[in-house]
C-alpha cells in the first residue's frame, strides 16, 4: 500500500493538566484534499502545529511522508505552508519575499510566473507593508505553492479575499491537485470544504467526532422542504414536520418523490406555495450535532 502523505496515530497533546488533543488518529492519502475542521477548542490548531513539525506530541506518533515532521532537512523541501498569519518582513518587496521563501524551501520556481498566477505581477516591486489584506493573503498563497510542493497546508486560505480572488485561488489549487499535490485544508467557510474536499474530519473536544466524504457525513440527515401557505388541507400528500403560522417545514429522506407529490397536489388543489425551498442536508447540519456546552464554529 502507498504510504499516506500524513498519518496521525493516537496523538495526545497536553498543556499541564489540560488535554488539547486526545488519542487522535487519522490519515491523509497522497493526492487527496482533506479538510480538518473543528469546534471551538477542539484541538485543531495544536494538531496542525504538530503535523507541521512545530510542536512535539505528548504521546502518539505523527508522520509526514513516513518521516518525523520535525526532520526539516527531509520534510521541508516537500511541503508548503500557508499559515493564518505569515509574519513576512514589511520592508521586503513582494518579489524579494517570494525569492526568500523559495531559497528557504529548497524548491525551484519561476517567480514571475508564480506572481502572475496569484495576480500579484503588478505588485512585484511593492513592499509587503503596503499591500492590502487580500494582497497579503495572495502572497501567503504564492509562497506556500512555490515550486509546487508535494504537500500544501492551507490554513484559512481565503480570509480577506473577495469572491473573485477566492475562485482564482481554488483554480490554482485544482491545478496543484492535477499535478499530484496533497492538500490539508482548514477553513471557516464550510461551503469550501463541501465543494473541494475528498474527505472531511470534524474534531470536537480533542477527538475526531466524524470523518468521511460529504455524502457519507450527511447521509443520516433529512432534506427539507419549506414553504408558506394560507391554506393547508388534510389531504396534503406529505405530512408536515412542523407548522408555525403559515410557515410549513417538511423533513424527508426522499426529496425528489416527496417534492413531486407536494407540487402535484398544490397544482391540482390550486394552492399557492410561497417562498418554496427544497434543500439537501449540509455540513452545517453535521456541525450542529456537535453542540454541547460551547458555541460551535468551523
Amino acid at each position: 500500500m502507498t504510504t499516506p502523505a500524513i498519518e496521525v496515530q493516537n496523538l495526545t497533546s497536553t498543556y499541564g493538566a489540560f488535554t488539547a488533543v486526545d488519542e487522535l488518529s487519522f490519515h491523509v492519502n497522497t493526492g487527496e484534499l482533506y479538510a480538518l475542521l473543528g469546534t471551538n477548542g477542539a484541538g485543531k490548531t495544536t494538531t496542525l502545529e504538530t503535523i507541521e513539525g512545530h510542536r512535539a506530541p505528548s504521546r502518539g506518533t505523527v508522520t509526514v511522508f513516513g518521516d518525523n515532521p520535525s526532520d526539516r532537512k527531509s520534510i521541508r523541501p516537500r511541503i508548503g505552508m500557508m499559515l493564518q498569519e505569515s509574519g513576512f518582513a514589511g520592508d521586503l518587496t513582494v518579489e524579494e519575499t517570494v525569492n526568500l521563501i523559495g531559497t528557504l524551501s529548497g524548491r525551484t520556481d519561476d517567480p514571475a510566473r508564480l506572481l502572475d498566477r496569484v495576480d500579484l505581477a503588478r505588485k512585484r516591486t511593492v513592499r509587503v507593508a503596503q499591500l492590502s489584506g487580500g494582497e497579503k493573503r495572495r502572497l501567503d498563497f504564492a509562497t506556500a505553492i512555490y515550486g509546487s510542493p508535494e504537500l500544501v497546508f492551507l490554513d484559512e486560505p481565503t480570509n480577506a479575499l473577495d469572491p473573485t480572488a477566492r475562485d482564482a485561488m481554488w483554480g490554482v489549487v485544482d491545478e496543484l491537485r492535477a499535478q499530484g499535490s496533497t492538500i490539508l485544508l482548514t477553513t471557516h467557510y464550510l461551503e469550501e470544504a463541501e465543494a473541494h474536499a475528498d474527505r472531511i474530519g470534524l474534531m470536537h473536544r480533542g477527538q475526531l467526532a466524524h470523518e468521511g466524504s460529504l455524502s457519507e457525513l450527511v447521509a443520516a440527515f433529512p432534506a427539507r422542504i419549506t414553504f408558506e401557505s394560507d391554506f393547508l388541507s388534510g389531504d396534503i400528500p406529505v405530512a408536515p414536520t412542523s407548522v408555525s403560522g403559515d410557515r410549513v417545514m417538511i423533513e424527508t429522506s426522499d426529496l425528489q418523490s416527496d417534492l413531486y407529490q407536494l407540487l402535484s397536489w398544490a397544482d391540482a388543489s390550486a394552492i399557492e406555495l410561497r417562498d418554496l425551498s427544497a434543500t439537501t442536508p449540509s455540513l452545517a447540519d453535521v456541525f450542529r450535532t456537535l453542540t454541547d456546552d460551547q458555541e460551535v464554529t468551523p
